[in-house]
């Protein structure tokens, strides 16, 4: 908040979007730390933050907004600089009657303490949150997957192959993992003709996978003739086993666990939605349209 504070120090009114420069230079960020996403991957998390900074500071009394994407340093905000603090943060705001109303607001009744206090932006406490329970429901998944029967995991695999689209327009294919299977454990048709054909195999393992299992796979290939092949399991694939993919000539795809919960709540396979939450903010472009007045 400070270094933004002190951007506006001269008093005439700034573009937000031009403050985000000077700003990353005080802080000395590069352009990997200012292309940090939220979780969401919708916004960067530096310009999520310089955003409630100027959120905060205007609360506050520091800064005021004139209109859309612009601030200004206000008589309160001037005092502040020439007190020289060494950091302006939601404990040194909350000496302000208006801060302090704003985050006691009737909306923010029920947040705990912690959530109201923390430096990170509300966006930021979501995305950590959604997070949490994406990783808590990606080792659940795995879990269930490993309990589950083996035919059971053929039938998600090929499933999800299916569901993302590989089954090609007649989305055709099957299970045929048991006995004889020869390494092979599903099928994808690309094309109705068969002519391009992608060979599934899972393994629900605890431990990694290692080279050996996946040169039996690519064998496996050779004797069904073919080119695509996709080998997934529950667990991971040890470094050599993928050095030895990258190398032959084969188009062979390795997802680990991790990659496969991953991909089946993408496409909501094996999962439900349980609660859905619109984050909202206000349109000041409709508010500043046609037929606005100061006595709207």
């Amino acid at each position: 908040m400070l270094p933004l504070l002190e951007r506006l120090e001269g008093g005439r009114e700034r573009r937000i979007s031009d403050l985000y420069d000077e700003t990353a230079l005080v802080l000395n960020l590069d352009r990997e730390d200012r292309s940090e996403l939220l979780a969401s991957g919708r916004q960067s998390r530096f310009e999520n933050r310089v955003g409630w900074a100027k959120t905060y500071l205007t609360k506050a009394g520091l800064l005021d907004s004139p209109r859309r994407g612009v601030a200004r340093i206000t008589p309160r905000g001037l005092e502040v600089l020439h007190e020289k603090p060494s950091r302006v943060d939601i404990s040194f705001l909350r000496q302000y009657e208006e801060f302090v109303a704003f985050k006691q607001a009737p909306q923010q009744a029920g947040v705990p303490e912690s959530a109201k206090s923390s430096e990170e932006s509300p966006e930021e406490l979501l995305d950590n949150a959604f997070s949490q329970l994406k990783a808590e429901l990606t080792q659940s998944l795995i879990q269930e997957i490993r309990a589950a029967a083996p035919s059971r995991f053929e039938r998600l695999v090929v499933d999800l192959l299916l569901k993302m689209g590989y089954g090609g327009p007649s989305n055709e294919g099957w299970v045929v993992g048991g006995p004889g299977d020869e390494g092979i454990d599903g099928i994808i048709n690309e094309d109705k003709l068969g002519l391009d054909v992608i060979y599934v195999q899972a393994k629900r393992w605890e431990g990694t996978v290692g080279r050996r299992t996946v040169q039996e796979f690519t064998g496996s290939l050779e004797g069904q003739r073919a080119s695509k092949g996709v080998l997934i399991t529950t667990s991971k694939f040890s470094a050599e086993a993928q050095d030895f993919i990258s190398k032959i000539g084969k188009k062979v795809v390795l997802v680990e666990g991790s990659k496969l919960a991953e991909l089946l709540i993408e496409q909501r396979l094996g999962v439900e939605t349980v609660n859905t939450y619109d984050v909202m903010k206000v349109d000041r472009d409709y508010f500043a349209g046609e037929g606005a007045s100061a006595a709207d």
